[in-house]
C-alpha cells in the first residue's frame, strides 16, 4: 500500500519552479505572437500585402496579394 503521507523534497520544488518559469515564458511568447498577428491583419486590412513564396518542390516563384477592404471592430 502506498503512503499518502509524502513529503515535498527540494527536488520537486525546484521542478514546480521551472514549470512556472517556463509556462511564463510560453504565455510571453504567445502574447508577443498574438500582436504580431494582429499587426499584421491590421496592416491587411489597411493596405495590400505581398508574399512571395519558392515551391520548394518546383522552385517556381508564387505571389500572394492579400487586399482588405475595412479595418476590423474590436
Amino acid at each position: 500500500m502506498a503512503n499518502g503521507d509524502k513529503s515535498a523534497q527540494p527536488g520537486d520544488e525546484q521542478s514546480v519552479e521551472r514549470l512556472e518559469q517556463r509556462l511564463d515564458m510560453l504565455d510571453q511568447r504567445l502574447d508577443n505572437i498574438d500582436s504580431i498577428v494582429t499587426a499584421v491583419a491590421e496592416r491587411v486590412m489597411r493596405q495590400p500585402i505581398t508574399l512571395n513564396i519558392t515551391c520548394p518542390h518546383c522552385h517556381k516563384d508564387i505571389e500572394i496579394t492579400i487586399i482588405g477592404s475595412e479595418k476590423p471592430g474590436r
